[in-house]
This record gives C-alpha cells, structure tokens and sequence, in this order.
C-alpha cells in the first residue's frame, strides 16, 4: 500500500503533510504536490494532515486514477518539497470545486526545495 494526493490538492496545495514525511517522498508542481508511490513507505502520517482530504490509501477505489498522475510527475518531472509552505492564495475557495484535474490542474514544476 502506498498514499496518493488527489486533484482535491489541485489549486490549493496545502503543504502540512511534507513536514511530517520522513522520507521526502513528495513533489511539488505548480499547483498541486504529489507523492512518489515508489519512495513511499506506507507510515501515513500525512493522510490526517491534509486540512482538505487530498491524501488517500492506494487501496481507496478513488486513487487509481491519481496514482499514475503522482508516479509520471514525481519521477523527473517536478522537484521535491520537504517543506512546508503557504497554500496557494485562492485555496480556500477551491478546496471545494468539482472537476479540478480536467480545468485546473497545471504539468508545470513548482519552485521545490
């Protein structure tokens, strides 16, 4: 079992939960972060960190379509974070919107660490 960030991060990316990891297993883009399911070592204490539920148990039906999403994009393509970090400053309005990976979820790198 690995953890995976859903598009629930997308446009709000909250950063509580790389604080916590102990193996710097997440990857900051743009807009969102995702975890590197390879690096992950299954502890889960950044699932109760997230304030909006974006970390979900590979297990859970709603991560398959987010865990490929999370290996393309944290092997190569966005730098780690291990860091936390100020949300984005529209986050609280987005953390409820539908359909973020379709409307507002971004390829492009974040700054990292």
């Amino acid at each position: 079992m690995t953890f995976v960030v859903t598009d629930v991060c997308i446009a709000c990316k909250y950063t509580d939960c790389v604080e916590v990891c102990p193996v710097d297993c997440f990857y900051e883009g743009e807009n969102m972060l995702v975890i590197n399911p390879d690096e992950c070592i299954d502890c889960g204490v950044c699932e109760p960190e997230c304030p909006i539920e974006a970390i979900i148990a590979d297990t859970d039906p709603r991560a398959e379509k987010f865990l490929e999403l999370n290996r393309e994009y944290s092997t190569g393509k966005w730098p780690v974070i291990t860091r936390i970090k100020p949300a984005l400053s529209n986050a609280e309005a987005m953390k409820d919107k539908k359909n973020k990976l379709e409307e507002d979820f971004s390829p492009n790198p974040g700054e990292g660490d």
